[in-house]
């Protein structure tokens, strides 16, 4: 298999790309995320994913890349990582006591292919109060994931179901990302 390379500075996507045992660089991408209004959040996260990837890829056409994209989903509404304290305390007072979905868009390109999906986890939170949402968004957590919270983190208390890959809610589907590669070999 050629050199990998992910396509991302989340410290969680270089810790779960390990648990796949291969070798791996990381080359960040300067890939702007905007999402299209006519498209699917799907479709959207696949080209995300692919827009990552290819941003990395077009000066390492030798190698392999794999970029990858993560929000929150409920009600026709994409969470993505909070911008404030309010913004935070908004998106889990949303999310309380409901069940959303965790999407990942994941791409995988190589000069001869390329491959991108969407993965859907379904995550439930219990009911919330004030006291435990402010407690909560007091922590360094909310502020650099997509819905303002870690399932491995503090968060987890939250959780009271998740129906699908618990990976792609910390940030990739590795069960998925390994199926992928293996079309690459």
């Amino acid at each position: 298999m050629k050199k990998i390379i992910l396509a991302s500075a989340s410290p969680r996507r270089k810790e779960l790309l390990k648990l796949l045992d291969i070798d791996f660089d990381i080359i960040v991408s300067n890939c702007e995320e905007v999402f299209d209004d006519e498209l699917s959040v799907y479709e959207n996260l696949k080209n995300i994913a692919y827009l990552k990837a290819y941003d990395v890829f077009k000066d390492n056409n030798d190698k392999l890349v794999i970029g990858a994209d993560t929000v929150v989903y409920s009600d026709g509404r994409v969470l993505l990582k909070p911008k404030d304290k309010d913004d935070a305390r908004e998106m889990i007072k949303f999310l309380s006591g409901k069940t959303h979905s965790v999407i990942s868009g994941i791409s995988v390109i190589t000069k001869e292919k390329n491959i991108s999906t969407a993965v859907e986890t379904k995550v439930t939170f219990k009911e919330l109060d004030d006291k435990e949402i402010e407690e909560y968004i007091n922590t360094n957590e909310p502020y650099d994931k997509a819905g303002g919270y870690a399932v491995q983190g503090i968060a987890g208390k939250f959780i009271s179901k998740i129906e699908g890959d618990y990976f792609n809610v910390v940030g990739l589907s590795i069960s998925t990302l390994y199926d992928m590669l293996k079309e690459f070999r």
